[in-house]
């Protein structure tokens, strides 16, 4: 065979609508305008010594090889006891405990685990980039339903009427990327009664349960036995514990519906890095790392909103997660996008527009940004912002 005729075959793709992140093309302008990167969400500050200390104890000790499938017996058993703790729900670390490869591969998984062609799935716009996708992948069809524009707060009557005998699941996310609303009670009591008489399952997106702010709480679907019962529900340590890179979560479901998520779970990551489950096992002992991040990150939130208070940005609440929202209307013209483009190249500041979260792109003049950052990050953002 000669050289000339050697190639690779086309393949159909299974993501036609999938390019390139708005994350990784706002970030790549970031760097190259040095600008301050206030888009992508992770810290920039290291974490605490005392967890990197215990990675390296536990590589020490030996434990550098393969750990049991759905992660090590003593990582479980803190996960089980701080959600009982936390939210009044025991759950099995045996049987219903899975750690997991980050709070992305739990959701793909859970959706593999679950979701067949045909069945249908409501994500809850804007919503965060994988979910869409990963249920493409197992071939269900996507259901996309509109949070309240401005108040990004859930449309029950909404969700009732996306709700057929197709549904399968339904995401949620609380606290919410990108709006930085948390739901209430009443809203978490509202859902568990529309789908107390359906066979809908829920994916429950909590990576950012330990940052609400002014005294709220994290309302867990774990607190609402109705709920608790038909969901698996999504944590991360990366987000917690100032570590986005080492990509360790974890999910809690009932035992039958842990079974089925294990199946897909060995197949396709299998298991989790061993020294960091040792490493977080330990850490956990002690809960005032995650006790007081409420009030690590909502000075942080604050000391960010001071700063942009004197700007023409009108700020939208940011009652949880490390994100704040801003409405753009009276310093440009442009549109999200664009504006992002230009605040990044000529402001030197990098946001992300609510739009890159739509499926249809829906502009409504509001960008994201992150303020986990340093002090001194925040405060060369909020200087090159003040020029607005």
């Amino acid at each position: 065979m000669s050289r000339a005729t050697v190639r690779t075959p086309e393949v159909q793709t299974k993501l036609p609508a999938v390019g390139t992140t708005i994350f990784t093309v706002m970030s790549a302008l970031a760097a190259e305008k040095n600008a301050v990167n206030l888009g992508q969400g992770f810290p920039d500050f290291n974490c605490d010594p005392q967890l990197l200390q215990a990675v390296t104890d536990a590589m020490a000790a030996g434990h550098n090889q393969y750990p049991p499938m759905p992660g090590i017996l003593a990582l479980r058993e803190a996960i089980a006891a701080k959600i009982d703790t936390l939210y009044g729900h025991r759950y099995d670390p045996q049987t219903e405990i899975t750690v997991t490869a980050g709070a992305t591969q739990a959701i793909i998984t859970a959706i593999l685990a679950v979701v067949r062609p045909g069945d249908e799935v409501i994500v809850l716009e804007p919503c965060y980039d994988s979910y869409v996708p990963n249920i493409d992948l197992a071939g269900g069809t996507v259901v996309r339903v509109p949070l309240t524009p401005g108040s990004f707060r859930p449309d029950f009557a909404k969700i009732a009427a996306a709700l057929t005998p197709r549904t399968r699941a339904i995401i949620v996310n609380t606290p919410h990327n990108p709006s930085a609303t948390v739901w209430t009670e009443a809203e978490m009591r509202q859902l568990e009664d529309l789908l107390a008489p359906t066979e809908v399952l829920v994916i429950s997106d909590e990576v950012y349960e330990h940052m609400v702010y002014a005294g709220a709480r994290h309302e867990s679907a774990a607190r609402f036995p109705g709920l608790a019962a038909r969901s698996f529900i999504v944590s991360s340590f990366g987000k917690t514990y100032h570590v986005t890179g080492w990509k360790v979560g974890y999910v809690a479901a009932p035992a039958a519906l842990s079974a089925e998520f294990r199946k897909v779970h060995q197949f396709n990551v299998f298991t989790v890095n061993t020294p960091m489950q040792h490493a977080l096992a330990r850490y956990m002992a002690d809960p005032t790392p995650y006790l007081e991040l409420p009030a690590f990150y909502q000075r942080k939130r604050d000391l960010f909103a001071e700063g942009l208070a004197k700007t023409r940005f009108k700020l939208l609440p940011s009652a949880g997660t490390y994100f704040q929202c801003v409405d753009i209307s009276e310093v440009s013209a442009l549109g999200e996008s664009d504006f992002c483009q230009w605040l990044t190249s000529e402001i030197g500041v990098a946001a992300i527009p609510l739009s890159a979260f739509y499926g249809d792109g829906f502009d409504q003049r509001v960008v994201r940004f992150c303020f986990a950052k340093k002090d001194e990050t925040l405060q060369a953002a909020i200087g090159r912002l003040a020029r607005l």
